[in-house]
């Protein structure tokens, strides 16, 4: 290697290094600020003790506040982005840890798809009832998969494919965050009125209550066995969501509905695919699984704290009360269509 390319190289050097930390200290601010929120979001869930209640939701709130309160703040800019994309795709990469494919063996074919033609119908259905009701197809698809999947964690998911506003996240999480909240809270009524039994009411709850959270607290309402039904019902719903982004992805990239022919490639999904094989083959230490789980709970918090930080609310309210009728149609349907499915087939 001769001097000038020698000298070169080692010039490149302290470029390199003081644009990495140039960057860093651009997201700093940004990055701080949503970090304290999802901490002050995670200790105000843990104290509060209510059943089903997100941290996620939470810190979503929080950022609103502040956001609507405060006004943008230029500074955090870049640390806000750096949360709701690495730290976003990051966490849901880590989200198969908490998945097995032993789980979809253990609700059992009859089970399995069950919760597979509920998600697929309620989608499908959601998307149609948000052109009859004229709401935009990003915010219809956003409250589609949050329905049908698995709350707030998939209406982030898979907006990474869909690309809507920041509104259209936070209103899309209000409806299943709401409706999922009134689930939590009817379901156990329902299930004892009908004198359901306790593997029926725990699938039922598992395949259609919209966040894991609530699902799992309601399940658990019908007893142990139901409980464990319910979270393993619900489980499942949650790997389908790795399949449900690769098809919107593929989807849009052929221009379909209204896609542009460039939707990104989703490739943290095929992460996600990744973490649910090595948990399915590999046994974690305890401490380091549980620590693993809990790290991808936070980054998510930290994730809508973000998205919270991006929302104006003036912007919210403009999309005026049809996508919430829309969120409600959802709901009916994938409460009906599960319970149907389950007392017919199960």
């Amino acid at each position: 290697m001769n001097t000038q390319t020698l000298d070169r190289l080692t010039g490149d050097e302290p470029k390199r290094a003081g644009a990495i930390v140039k960057t860093a200290g651009a997201i700093a601010p940004g990055l701080a600020l949503a970090l304290t929120i999802a901490a002050i979001a995670t200790g105000v869930q843990r104290v509060s003790n209510i059943p089903g209640l997100s941290p996620l939701v939470v810190a979503m709130v929080l950022g609103m506040l502040w956001r609507n309160t405060l006004g943008a703040i230029p500074a955090v800019a870049p640390g806000i982005t750096f949360s709701l994309k690495k730290l976003l795709r990051g966490a849901i990469i880590l989200l198969g840890l908490q998945l097995t494919l032993a789980q979809l063996g253990e609700v059992g074919l009859r089970g399995f798809a069950i919760v597979a033609t509920t998600l697929l119908g309620t989608f499908l259905f959601t998307k149609a009832m948000g052109r009859v009701l004229g709401v935009e197809r990003k915010l219809t698809e956003l409250i589609a998969a949050g329905t049908s999947v698995c709350g707030a964690s998939a209406v982030i998911a898979t907006n990474t494919v869909t690309r809507g506003t920041d509104e259209d996240v936070a209103y899309a999480i209000a409806c299943v965050t709401v409706f999922g909240s009134l689930s939590m809270l009817l379901f156990p009524v329902v299930g004892n009125s009908l004198q359901l039994s306790s593997d029926t009411y725990g699938l039922w709850s598992g395949a259609a209550i919209h966040e894991v959270a609530q699902a799992v607290a309601a399940a658990f309402q019908g007893g142990e066995i139901a409980g464990q039904t319910g979270t393993v019902a619900k489980l499942s719903r949650v790997i389908l969501l790795a399949p449900l982004i690769l098809a919107i992805g593929l989807f849009m990239s052929r221009g379909g509905e209204g896609g542009t022919g460039r939707a990104p490639t989703p490739w943290f999904v095929f992460g996600f695919l990744a973490m649910v094989l090595l948990n399915s083959i590999v046994t974690l230490p305890g401490t380091l699984h549980d620590g693993l789980i809990t790290l991808t709970g936070f980054l998510l918090t930290v994730a809508l704290a973000a998205m919270g930080l991006e929302t104006d609310i003036r912007k919210l309210r403009a999309k005026g009360i049809r996508p919430l009728m829309l969120g409600a149609a959802a709901w009916i349907f994938i409460s009906a269509t599960a319970l149907s499915l389950t007392l017919l087939i199960f």
